[in-house]
Order: structure tokens, then sequence, then C-alpha cells
């Protein structure tokens, strides 16, 4: 979740996360065993994707988070005691990270997810502490000034906010679920990964319209465009969630970054290179049991494969709008049966993407590009270009049209006027260029 991906509106940010154990020796054994287990839980929490900028110093904060009020910038946490965190005390720490309330008395932004951070534990918090009062290296690095006009930028608003939809703090309370295994899931996924931060649709206070699976359906059921990408639904429906998926697949998603049939892209990018592929196999799992237990919402029908469009397409027949674009430019990857290359390129047919009833992520991917995560079970990076110098508005509408009613999906068309939208936010530099000669 992490180029600007707002967790407000919710983002997630770049970030690698390099070695910043500070090279320091610990005081004894239960110290540097409550360090490590620190480390571990920031690296599920992905603290690193917005607490350190692009190519800056890790947790040294100052990247830039778009907000709908302006421009919010991550602080320093490190602990440097004059510009970072270093003179926090544990209660100051547990605050900020539960309550959304800084050392010096006011509310934060809820950029931080401090609404989710409310289910975690006491002892995780402990161990956080420690974590990043003796296992990062301090950092002296002023914080900056948010880029947010007065009268926007007054926090007595952000008071009410906390008042009206961050949660009580219930560190103490037994996580939900039908077993061990899946209570674990569900105290990570509802805490420290806070995936619901990105992947739940949010109300008119820019609030999570559900925090937990027992706050309604709306949880985990897909988020709204933010960077124009596109959080999916993570329930059981089989067209656009995760019905079709075992938890095999999930495993395998959240420690390489693909599977047979998808990989990530976007935020989610960021997350499994950062955060998911350091996990445990035992927290993977909990989390996938976790997310498999989830019920779908939108009783959709079970999608089934059609090899229509895949015959009319390996025969060379471009009849339909789009067709002759496909071929030309996505079926060496993809197939012309849509089918893409087992962990290589995504599957398009049957693609939960591919289906959502937002087609911004795949407009944006069309024409800027992406690559899938280099992780350690997987560390090629398989990459797509931007097509956005090359294909016009009319031509990236038309292909989108036609894979998302091909090879048995069935999802609107997408239309110029969309593709216009999405392009105008995009950078030029990254719609690619037409090669040199």
């Amino acid at each position: 979740m992490k180029k600007a991906v707002l967790k407000w509106g919710a983002v997630f940010a770049l970030g690698a996360f390099a070695q910043v154990t500070s090279p320091f020796a610990m005081a004894d054994d239960a110290t540097q065993q409550l360090v490590h287990r620190g480390e571990y839980l920031a690296r599920a929490g992905d603290c690193i994707a917005c607490h350190t900028a692009s190519h800056g110093k890790p947790f040294a904060g100052g990247l830039p988070i778009e907000s709908p009020i302006g421009t919010i910038y991550s602080t320093n946490i490190t602990p440097d005691t004059t510009t970072g965190i270093g003179s926090y005390t544990y209660e100051d720490f547990e605050r900020a990270v539960r309550h959304g309330v800084s050392k010096q008395g006011y509310s934060l932004y809820p950029a931080m997810p401090y609404p989710n951070y409310a289910r975690v534990h006491d002892d995780d918090m402990h161990a956080l502490y420690a974590y990043f009062m003796h296992g990062v290296a301090p950092v002296s690095q002023a914080n900056h000034a948010e880029g947010i006009m007065w009268p926007l930028s007054m926090r007595w608003p952000l008071t009410l906010w906390r008042w009206a939809f961050a949660p009580k703090v219930a560190a103490d309370a037994p996580a939900p679920g039908t077993g061990s295994v899946i209570a674990r899931g569900a105290y990570l996924v509802e805490g420290l990964a806070h995936c619901s931060a990105c992947h739940t649709p949010r109300g008119a206070g820019m609030q999570e319209l559900a925090l937990t699976a027992q706050e309604g359906p709306a949880f985990l059921s897909g988020g709204a465009p933010i960077d124009n990408w596109v959080a999916t639904n993570l329930r059981g429906d089989p067209a656009t969630g995760l019905g079709l998926w075992s938890e095999a697949d999930l495993t395998t998603f959240l420690k390489s970054g693909s599977t047979d049939r998808t990989a990530a892209f976007g935020g989610m990018t960021d997350v499994v290179q950062h955060s998911t592929q350091y996990m445990t196999d035992a927290d993977r799992m909990a989390i996938a049991k976790y997310l498999k237990s989830l019920p779908g919402t939108k009783n959709e029908a079970t999608p089934h494969y059609d090899a229509a469009v895949a015959a009319a397409l390996h025969s060379g027949n471009v009849t339909r709008p789009g067709a002759d674009t496909y071929l030309n430019s996505c079926a060496a990857c993809h197939r012309s049966d849509g089918k893409g290359y087992a962990a290589v390129f995504p599957a398009l047919a049957l693609n939960p993407v591919v289906n959502g009833a937002d087609s911004t992520a795949l407009i944006h991917i069309v024409l800027a590009g992406s690559s899938t995560p280099s992780t350690q079970a997987a560390s090629a990076q398989f990459a797509m270009p931007p097509y956005g110098w090359r294909l016009s508005d009319a031509e990236v509408a038309n292909v989108l049209t036609l894979l998302r009613s091909s090879w048995g999906n069935h999802a609107s068309p997408v239309t110029a006027a969309q593709v216009a939208k999405v392009r105008a936010t995009i950078p030029v530099a990254s719609l690619g260029a037409a090669p040199q000669r």
C-alpha cells in the first residue's frame, strides 16, 4: 500500500526496508528478544512505508501524503531526542499509536491508522516501543510543515473526528474468530496490517465504514480510488473478491507477490515487498484462513471461463473494438486465451481486478505500466511497460472494454472520458516515450 497511496483515503508509500537496526549492543538478552519481536511487528505493520521518504533514511519521515485537505508529511519516528521520538515515554508512544494523540496533546491526522492500531495488544505495543527506542538508528531530521491551508490546518476538528470515529482501545480483548488460527489472522488483518485502511470503503467523513468484520459487510469489500489505484475486495465474492482463491493462493501471494494466476500491482507491490514477505508462514496462513472465512456480500454468480473470444483472437479476428490493440500490445504476455503465464504474467480471464466495478486501476496500469515486487521467494521482477505514449484514450477504452467482457469476464465498459480523466493525473514522464531511433 505505497507510493503515496493514502491511508485515510488511506495511503501506502514506498521505502526499501533496509537494515535499520542500530549497531550498538542491547543491554541484555531479554531486551534483544523484545527488540527483535518489535522489529517483526514493525514489518507486519509496514511502518517504514509511510515514515520513510523516497531516498530518505529509514523512519526519518518526510514522505508526502496527499489527502482531501492537502499534503500531509509523515513524521520522524527514529529515537532522535530532538527531531524524533527519542524523548517519548512508553505512555507517549502508546497514546500516539493507539489513540491518535501526540506527545504535545494534539490529535494526529488519520493518515496514521490509529483506528486500526487500537486493536494492538499491550505486549505488542511494548515490543514496538522497545524496537523504536533501541533497534532503530536515530536520525536528526526536522519534520516537514504540513501543506494544508488555514483554516483546514487547524487541529481541533481532528479531535472531533477522533471522538466520532476512532474506536476505544481494546488491547486485552480476545481477537474475534472461530479458532485460534483464525483469531490470529483477524488480529493481524484488523490491527497491525491495517488492511481495511485501504480495502474498506469510506464514509462522508472519510472514516472507514467498518473496522472489523463484526461491524458489517462493508469491511474489506473494496476501497475507493487512491492515486489511481483501487484496493480490491478481499471478501468471498467469486467474481470481484477472493471467492476463487484458495488459502494456498493467498499465502503464496503474500510471500512472493504472485500466484499462478495473478500478481501484485500498485500499492500492494510495496506491501508485499516490505511487509508480508517477512511474516512467518504461520502468520501468512492465519491471514489467509481469516480472509477466506469472510463471506461474499455482492450476490455474484460464480464466473466460468468462455473460450469464444480466445478462439476469435487466436484466428486473427479483430472485428471487435480493441481486438487489434490487444493482439499487438497485450497478447504476447497475457495470451489470446487471457490466461497469461503462471507466476510471471497475470491472467486476465476471471481476474477480480478486471471484473471490478471501478476500472481506474486498469486504466492506470495500461497508461503508466506496473511491475511485480522483488521478494526472497521470487526475486525476478516482471514489468508491464507504459502505453500512454502511443495509445489514445479511445484505444485504451476499447481494449479494456474487451478485457472486461471476454473469457468469462462480465464488467461494465470503459469510456474514453474515464481514460482521459486518469491520464490527466499522471505525469507525462510516467506515460512512457517512443523508442529512440
